[in-house]
């Protein structure tokens, strides 16, 4: 079953992330960047919770969360906000809001709210998931943190890992440094942006005994895998 979400956010690049990172987990994500767009989309579409800012233009998030509730009282709706003041919060509750998260987040911890919300209104989202991953003529063992060819066995962190998860799920397609950045560390600034450099370096390294493997820097826009068949 594929879990639709409707995001309502005006800033556009963290609008992009969070869609990205939703979209990265499994969701169906429409991004409205004001509150008349997001309500009229509401509207057209169905969805299964709604994740909207406090501070829109044209609608404020606790309004666009009343006008949703005059039309459905059971859909889950998560809060996002730089307010982190108590009396915004029970504003946040009392306009018809289930969870209010304060800016900034980690990509784990909205996560972990979307995931809650669902749950509430017995919808599943969680898929099982392959241990083992071939990539070429490799295997990852995600829950080992192992990667294996042949009879060479090496030790991956967890960090390595999960990038490399990333990468493989998408690969021949650009993945996003930003969209990286917030799912394993859980923000985007320059020094982990250096760290996942060299992160990028070392698994280079380890896919180097395969030719067919690559990952391809874009330049301004973030990382490709190519696997040759």
């Amino acid at each position: 079953m594929e879990i639709s979400i409707l995001l309502a956010e005006d800033d556009i690049n963290l609008g992009f992330v969070i869609a990205d990172q939703l979209r990265l987990e499994g969701f169906r994500v429409s991004l409205a960047t004001d509150g008349l767009d997001a309500l009229k989309r509401f509207s057209e579409h169905a969805y299964h919770l709604c994740i909207f800012d406090v501070m829109m233009p044209k609608k404020d998030g606790f309004t666009l969360a009343k006008d949703i509730r005059s039309i459905n009282k059971d859909i889950p709706i998560l809060f996002l906000s730089a307010k982190a003041m108590t009396e915004d919060k029970i504003e946040g509750f009392n306009a018809g809001g289930d969870d209010y998260l304060t800016k900034p987040f980690a990509a784990e911890e909205l996560s972990l709210r979307v995931r809650s919300l669902l749950k509430r209104v017995n919808i599943q989202t969680e898929e099982p998931e392959e241990k083992i991953l071939t990539i070429g003529s490799f295997q990852l063992d995600t829950e080992n943190l192992k990667l294996r060819q042949n009879e060479v066995e090496t030790g991956l962190t967890k960090k390595e890992v999960q990038i490399l998860k990333l990468l493989f799920k998408f690969q021949n397609q650009v993945l996003p440094r930003e969209v990286i950045l917030n799912t394993v560390w859980g923000q985007d600034d320059y020094f982990v942006g250096r760290s996942l450099d060299v992160f990028i370096t070392k698994l280079r390294k380890y896919l180097r005994p395969d030719p067919n493997i690559s990952i391809l820097n874009i330049h301004g826009v973030g990382f490709k895998m190519e696997v040759k068949e």
